[in-house]
């Protein structure tokens, strides 16, 4: 952990305690989004998704059942990041929706009084397993644009990260490393820096290399 952000509530309750919360799922369908949904709501695409994938993992070194949630200016530079580890034992949108605006909440203020967005959210969660889509995933995906919709953000890109490497669900784009199994690649100034479950996280300290990875790493801020 790196600035000693708190745990969210929601993503720290016991699952005894977010079942007895959670609306009556046998009466009502598990919330998720079927990758055709997903498609039809025309999330925006990264510029490169490999550098924020690769400076979230850097920053957070996620191990499996860990979701990171960033947020994205408009020149796509990461202006605030927190990872959490899944508690619920559910596979629900509901619950994840709550985990993820707690999250958000804590780094950085919501734009509920703008007319229209101007930072967008994007989601990468470690998890075993294929790449490719999951009921688990479906649930991430309905709790993400929720929460967006709630904390007066863009709905941007869920990404998956196992053992075989990470994809952009949605978009067919994806790539080996960074990986579930592998070690964070040396990105200057991100050296020291790891993510926990509840961390949010900022480095003001200068890359040495340059290009918008650099930009990108040196402007990452936990409000």
């Amino acid at each position: 952990m790196t600035f000693g952000f708190a745990p969210s509530a929601a993503a720290s309750t016991p699952d005894s305690l977010a079942a007895a919360a959670m609306p009556d799922t046998a009466r009502q369908p598990t919330r998720m989004l079927e990758p055709s949904e997903w498609s039809a709501a025309e999330i925006p695409l990264l510029r490169n998704p490999r550098e924020v994938v690769s400076g979230l993992h850097a920053r957070h070194r996620p191990t499996p059942a860990t979701a990171i949630v960033a947020v994205l200016d408009p020149e796509e530079r990461v202006r605030a990041s927190a990872s959490f580890a899944r508690r619920a034992s559910a596979v629900d949108g509901w619950v994840f929706r709550n985990a993820l605006l707690a999250q958000l909440r804590r780094v950085i203020p919501h734009d509920l009084r703008r007319r229209t967005p101007v930072r967008t959210a994007v989601l990468l969660y470690c998890r075993d397993g294929e790449g490719r889509w999951t009921q688990e995933d479906g649930a991430w995906m309905w709790g993400l644009r929720d929460a967006c919709t709630l904390h007066g953000l863009r709905c941007g890109a869920y990404i998956t990260l196992t053992r075989e490497g990470w994809q952009v669900l949605g978009e067919g784009r994806g790539g080996r490393r960074p990986s579930a199994g592998s070690p964070p690649e040396s990105f200057a100034g991100a050296a020291g820096v790891a993510g926990g479950a509840g961390t949010a996280v900022g480095d003001p300290r200068q890359p040495r290399t340059g290009g918008a990875a650099s930009e990108m790493l040196r402007r990452v801020a936990a409000r």
